[in-house]
């Protein structure tokens, strides 16, 4: 029971729309009408208050992290009921009952599931993967699967968990289907790189 109660909060916990809310208090406006339309703390950056866009990402990611630790570390849960405890932000935040389940891309989450599930060690690898993936590629899309590579390589050397690498698998699916427009587009590399990786003639 208890496991269940708490598959249960942490799907409502990730179901928060923090970037909705944030953006309508502090800023009176909605962010889903910026970048790419949807409710997640990149279209509060992009709305141009940068510091309610942090807060946003934040929220965000310890909106996953938070109940997935407790469950973890603290109650010791583990197997099916931990992974099922693990998805449930992710799934909460795509399909958040407070927007008619039309939530976000849950990139946010799945950071704060990783941090909930591993502190650091994998979270840590899997940002240095996105950023490097945004600051060579076009699509964030393509980004956010180069941090899931590099947290699975991490996963296969230091951590060969089941539960982990169910997660993960579970993840990639997720949100490929979130980002299944941008991964439709071959990996291209920004201009800036381009133009230093083309022979001057």
């Amino acid at each position: 029971m208890v496991s269940i109660a708490i598959v249960f909060i942490a799907f409502l916990s990730g179901s928060f729309p923090f970037s909705v809310w944030l953006g309508k208090l502090f800023m009176k406006v909605d962010v889903r009408k910026y970048g790419d339309g949807n409710p997640g703390a990149a279209n509060v950056f992009r709305s141009g208050n940068k510091n309610i866009g942090l807060l946003a990402l934040i929220l965000d990611i310890c909106k996953a992290a938070a109940p997935v630790g407790i469950a973890y570390y603290n109650i010791g849960i583990r197997g099916i009921p931990m992974y099922l405890i693990a998805i449930a932000p992710i799934l909460g935040h795509h399909f958040s009952p407070f927007l008619r389940f039309r939530g976000g891309k849950a990139i946010a989450a799945s950071l704060g599931v990783w941090i909930g599930l591993t502190i650091w060690r994998a979270s840590l690898v899997g940002v240095i993967g996105v950023v490097v993936g945004i600051t060579l590629m076009t699509s964030s899309g393509w980004a956010v699967m180069l941090g899931l590579a590099m947290i699975l390589i991490t996963l296969l050397l230091w951590m060969t968990d089941p539960l982990l690498l169910m997660v993960w698998v579970s993840e990639v699916l997720i949100l490929a289907w979130t980002h299944r427009y941008e991964l439709q587009q071959r990996p291209a590399l920004r201009s800036w790189l381009t133009r230093r990786l083309t022979p001057k003639g």
